[in-house]
């Protein structure tokens, strides 16, 4: 490698929160292999893997395989086999790890990704995961806290907005409900991305694969928004952060857009203030505008391509509306 690598290393393989905030390094394994190794395993990571959520994901479960492989005398790249594979995949199974299978078939997928990477490269003769066979997983509802309409509600009556920080907070908050918007979508939108189109107003969103979303926005995310961008003074401000941190306690706002961390302290924040379960996270505003939607008579089609799902399946996971069904039942066993 030349020298300048770990540098290259720093930016490719960002720092994981879960991993005390420290950047992933190369493992001893793709080191001792050579430079041409090392190059095309920085490759797979930067020209193959474009969602930085998913690139951190996908490290993480790589450098954990590479350095189990060390650990159990496994040294080199050639000595990988099907058998390591399954191994470690067998004993990943067997911890008790919470959402299990879905971690496992993570896992699986980053290392047969990357060794299809490194045979293409001439890296490697073979795939050693090819072969190999992952638990068996599906689910059809999703685990995501979904308040109901009353909650969601109650929570965005209860936010203080006789200052901008409040007036920020809801209207991140009801722009997630009333949009069905990702939250890294919703913290990566520019003043210029709140938009007039005709006599409505329209958001664009930033959204995974590099895509643009644009859709008209509901006419409460449009108060919402309004009084937000008023009370800041950023309405000129077009290539500027639309929801910005604020500094301290002092109510003011900097120049800095909110990060995904920071947006689900201050929803955490919001919610214990609204007496909502600490459960609630960025993703429960998602998933409860969409069950509020189909509530009230919209159509899992319509609501899949308010959300920018590529499959309906996908959508019908934060379908919850049978849930109250399910209580209401359980309930007529009166004994």
């Amino acid at each position: 490698m030349t020298s300048d690598s770990s540098s290259t290393d720093l930016i490719l393989l960002p720092p994981d929160p879960g991993d005390g905030g420290q950047a992933l390094a190369l493992p001893r394994i793709i080191e001792s292999a050579g430079e041409s190794a090392q190059e095309r395993f920085l490759e797979f990571f930067a020209a193959n893997i474009r969602n930085k959520n998913t690139r951190r994901a996908y490290a993480r479960q790589v450098v954990r395989f590479l350095a189990w492989c060390e650990a159990h005398g496994v040294t080199a790249l050639l000595q990988i086999r099907p058998l390591t594979v399954a191994s470690y995949i067998e004993e990943m199974g067997g911890e008790d790890v919470h959402g299990k299978e879905q971690t496992v078939k993570q896992a699986l997928a980053a290392i047969r990704m990357l060794f299809d990477w490194l045979v293409v490269g001439q890296v490697v003769p073979m795939n050693p995961a090819h072969s190999v066979r992952g638990p068996k997983y599906s689910i059809k509802k999703g685990k995501t806290p979904v308040l109901s309409k009353q909650d969601v509600r109650s929570l965005l009556d209860s936010i203080d907005t006789s200052h901008v920080v409040g007036l920020r907070d809801r209207a991140l908050i009801g722009l997630m409900v009333f949009s069905f918007a990702r939250i890294g979508a919703v913290v990566g939108m520019k003043v210029e991305d709140y938009y007039q189109n005709g006599k409505r107003w329209w958001i664009r969103l930033h959204e995974k694969g590099g895509k643009f979303h644009e859709v008209p926005v509901h006419h409460t995310a449009e108060e919402y928004l309004d009084a937000y961008l008023d009370a800041a003074g950023i309405r000129l401000e077009k290539k500027t952060p639309l929801f910005r941190t604020s500094r301290g306690r002092s109510r003011k706002l900097t120049e800095n857009g909110l990060s995904e961390r920071e947006a689900l302290d201050l929803v955490k924040r919001r919610a214990a203030e609204a007496g909502l379960p600490e459960t609630i996270c960025n993703h429960t505003f998602r998933a409860s505008g969409i069950t509020a939607y189909l509530e009230n008579g919209g159509t899992v089609e319509n609501a899949q391509a308010i959300a920018a799902h590529e499959s309906p399946r996908t959508t019908k996971l934060y379908d919850r509306r049978g849930d109250q069904i399910s209580l209401d039942e359980i309930e007529r066993i009166m004994i």
